[in-house]
């Protein structure tokens, strides 16, 4: 089997999966006349139409770009693409990481921006794309392909004659890289950048010259042939060893049970992950970071597993259990909560998206997460023990107290409402900071679309992916969660959320400083200056576009924000600045705070 690209019949994926159909099959993409019968108008034989044309074939609509004086004409032949959408944003920084939001929505995302101010100010979103396995295609409007090879000295470089720097700092960050400079290769170059990008499930480079972009040129004078993906195979042998030896193991075990981790997404494997579940009768929980990938009105989820900071009564569960299936999972310093998680290397099942470690033995290497889950899943014995561990000790979690009127609002009684709030028809932008632990609490419904950037950790990223995912997911109202200080680092794109006339609900939670960073190691540098930020929300918005701005301080005031948002305002993007004392964090994040503090400030080892 093969997965072709060309003239595609793009399919969303509806279970979190990036760069790839639902449930991990392979798509099925056609041609309704053969390629080779359609001949492109000869104004439109050029590198900037032809690299739309293949965007759009990928399942990107939307591009987002900062104009310079490098990619302007490139700019124009990918407007004059009918089904490309060229956003502009406020920064390339926010173009990143709005191409980063929108991956995680549509399988793929884009961003173009200039040479060199432009690529070292996108590269950060582009870092953080590739920590977290997005597809994400960055093009840069690069310098005239005369000057390649010359000593002359260009601006927007750092005044050398070497114009590589750039490409050096795309290396490391960036799966593939092509640097279009010639025409007659140029098709192959681009074909092998954006297939890359979904084949790794990583970000891309190209630079494409900003003399070539409007030539016509042969080898665009006919639309793309389709060109083919093969899909990873299994290695027969290593998955029936695999399996066995696994099988084997569990089928001791008294009380196993089952991890999911964020790789989940880039192996596709969310739904045979569930389909394992309802084989098996296992305990299921999520690591931190795979939330929104395992499905949590699953009769046997019992939680966000997360060491001390876990749901409660899910890590009792999951470190009392004599084996463990972790699926994908990434143990960070952040994910394991400074080190000090209770679990044991004899009891792991570790699955990554291509092999699988049993406990102290062996490692099969060749075997795709997906076709393993699915062989265990027809044979592994059920056994319900942990679950009904989990149920017999599980006592509902109280409620906080309802606040008095007009007594200041606490955040634990804020989300409290949030969880109301939540439908299919939502998704949940979390940034860094404390809105991780609020937000991990949040019981998401069937459909309800989930987000953070846990393993690159980059305050401000939430602006700019709200951007990138609402346009992607234009049915779904999308609500963000951003601190004060990260909101300062990237709010100018509130602008572009505007122009679009996206109807998201930003919740602005206004404690006065870098709450997450005062739990590790407080210090003055941890406190910002206050802004109006509903008095700038509005000085954005201008009178132009759909916006409604309020602030709230009080129980009742929220309660009556959350209405006229939902209802009375519902077409529009609404910002709710809301007021809370700057020592009022979840009890996650004092617990949390310590232990990474902890594991921050241990001392060199002896020489």
């Amino acid at each position: 089997m093969e997965t072709k690209i060309g003239s595609i019949d793009y399919c969303k994926p509806t279970n979190g999966d990036v760069g790839s159909p639902p449930n991990g099959s392979v798509s099925t993409i056609h041609n309704s006349v053969p390629s080779s019968a359609i001949t492109v108008n000869s104004c439109d034989a050029t590198i900037g139409r032809y690299l739309a044309r293949r965007l759009v074939q990928a399942g990107v609509t939307d591009i987002f770009s900062v104009p310079g004086d490098f990619n302007l004409t490139l700019l124009d032949h990918l407007m004059a693409e009918p089904e490309l959408n060229l956003i502009g944003c406020c920064n390339e920084l926010n173009a990143g990481y709005a191409a980063d939001g929108y991956a995680r929505s549509r399988g793929v995302g884009a961003c173009v921006v200039t040479f060199t101010v432009g690529g070292l100010s996108v590269l950060n979103a582009i870092a953080g794309a590739y920590s977290e396995n997005l597809p994400l295609i960055c093009i840069v409007g690069g310098p005239n392909s005369n000057d390649y090879g010359t000593n002359r000295i260009l601006h927007h470089t750092i005044g050398l004659p070497d114009f590589s720097q750039e490409l050096r700092c795309f290396q490391t960050v960036t799966c593939y890289q092509a640097v279009v400079n010639n025409l007659e290769d140029a098709h192959e170059q681009i074909d092998t950048a954006i297939s890359t990008a979904l084949k790794e499930s990583k970000p891309v480079y190209i630079s494409i010259s900003c003399n070539l972009a409007a030539i016509p040129h042969h080898t665009f004078s006919r639309a793309p042939v389709p060109f083919s993906l093969a899909p990873r195979l299994s290695n027969k042998m290593g998955l029936e060893a695999a399996v066995e030896a696994t099988l084997e193991f569990l089928n001791k075990a008294v009380k196993p049970v089952m991890v999911g981790g964020p790789k989940l997404r880039v192996a596709k494997a969310c739904d045979v992950f569930v389909e394992l579940a309802d084989a098996s009768g296992y305990a299921m929980a999520a690591m931190p970071s795979a939330k929104g990938l395992v499905p949590e009105h699953h009769p046997h989820f019992i939680g966000t597993y997360w060491g001390a900071v876990s749901t409660p009564f899910c890590s009792e569960i999951v470190e009392s259990a004599d084996a463990y299936i972790f699926a994908g999972p990434i143990f960070n310093d952040y994910s394991s909560v400074g080190y000090s998680l209770l679990l044991k290397k004899e009891k792991a099942i570790v699955v990554h998206p291509d092999r699988v470690t049993v406990a102290n033995g062996p490692t099969f290497g060749c075997v795709q997460m997906s076709d393993f889950f699915r062989e265990l899943a027809k044979r592994v014995k059920r056994n319900e023990t942990a679950y009904e561990n989990y149920h017999r000790i599980f006592v509902p979690e109280g409620k906080p107290l309802k606040c008095e009127s007009k007594e200041p609002l606490r955040v634990n009684t804020m989300f409290q409402h949030i969880q109301k709030m939540l439908s299919s028809e939502t998704a949940v932008i979390a940034e860094t900071g404390d809105s991780w632990f609020n937000c991990q609490k949040l019981k998401l419904p069937k459909g309800c679309g989930y987000e953070f950037q846990m393993q690159y950790g980059s305050i401000g990223w939430s602006v700019g992916a709200t951007l990138g995912y609402a346009q992607a997911s234009p049915e779904k109202r999308v609500l963000a969660f951003i601190g004060d200080g990260s909101f300062q680092v990237t709010a100018q794109d509130i602008s572009t959320m505007l122009r679009n006339r996206q109807k998201t609900i930003i919740f602005l939670i206004n404690n006065g400083g870098y709450t997450i960073e005062v739990e590790i190691h407080d210090g003055p540098y941890n406190v910002i200056k206050n802004w109006n930020y509903t008095g700038l929300v509005d000085a954005i918005h201008n009178g132009e576009g759909n916006c409604w701005t309020t602030k709230v301080r009080y129980e009742e005031e929220l309660v009556e924000a959350i209405k006229t948002a939902t209802v009375e305002k519902k077409d529009c993007l609404c910002f709710i600045e809301v007021l809370l004392h700057k020592d009022d964090t979840s009890k996650e994040l004092l617990e949390w705070g310590s232990r990474v503090s902890a594991a921050n400030s241990r001392p060199p080892n002896p020489q």
